[in-house]
């Protein structure tokens, strides 16, 4: 079998490089290209000595590399130009960007589906904030109160972050209704994050962070506390594997590594 083929968007940054570095590990797949929003030269050089084509240009690198799946972890601004670059030209996508809208994730599955490729989208391609979702949602149904404290580098542009919204969302939809709030939080004073679904959540932005997450559920005379931590950007990469693996054998839209995993 033939490796994957994939163009990289946004191989500069630092999700970027990681990526580069470890799919270049990867016997099942090869980069064939690359683009970034500012680049010094017309090649990009791989770990592995080799180079490959390198340019502001997305639908250049496309026509130029022929790849079958794009990876992106830029901004959610220049996410959307991609996918209807890439679609466009049959190409399947792997999107690991937050702050999508779901006006933008409702086009990218309608782009997906009148071009007959695949689109991965997730807010996090870490296993264990997957598991981490996974088991919110089966503790979901059983408790009536639910806070979440999500903390990131101070970088992080969007806040709650992508992660922290999709838990919420996915805790509220199992329980079938908005989770409670005590009488002093009727009008909570304001706070970054605010609440979702009832859930409130606390977004926390410091230098020495990378990614983290606690989801806090309570109920008469206890808690519950399912925490994640990223130590670092590694973690994401198996996710991101398995997304580029998967795609090609798939039409429309997979939204959330879970679907990917069976769970």
């Amino acid at each position: 079998m033939e490796p994957i083929r994939v163009v990289i968007n946004g191989a500069l940054g630092k999700m970027g490089r990681e990526i580069v570095n470890s799919l270049s590990q990867e016997p099942d797949v090869q980069i064939v290209g690359a683009a970034e929003l500012k680049v010094s030269g017309d090649s990009l050089p791989l770990p592995n000595g080799s180079t490959v084509p390198f340019s502001t240009n997305l639908e250049a690198i496309i026509t130029k590399c022929k790849p079958q799946v794009i990876v992106d972890f830029t901004t959610a601004k220049a996410v959307m130009p991609m996918v209807r670059t890439a679609t466009k030209h049959g190409v399947n996508v792997v999107i690991g960007t937050t702050g999508l809208t779901p006006d933008d994730i409702k086009e990218i599955e309608s782009l997906a589906n009148a071009h007959g490729v695949g689109a991965v989208v997730a807010s996090n391609f870490a296993l264990g904030a997957v598991m981490m979702i996974h088991l919110a949602k089966i503790a979901a149904k059983y408790f009536d109160y639910a806070e979440i404290i999500e903390l990131h580098h101070h970088r992080k542009a969007d806040a709650p972050s992508g992660t922290a919204l999709s838990t919420a969302r996915a805790m509220a939809q199992v329980k079938g209704r908005t989770f409670s709030q005590s009488a002093e939080q009727a009008k909570p004073a304001d706070s970054r994050g605010g609440k979702v679904e009832g859930i409130a959540i606390h977004s926390v932005r410091l230098p020495g962070l990378l990614a983290h997450q606690e989801v806090l559920l309570g109920t008469s005379g206890q808690t519950l506390s399912i925490r994640h931590d990223t130590i670092s950007r590694e973690c994401y990469m198996p996710g991101i594997i398995l997304a580029v693996k998967e795609i090609i054998k798939r039409k429309g839209l997979v939204y959330g590594l879970d679907k990917l995993l069976g769970l």
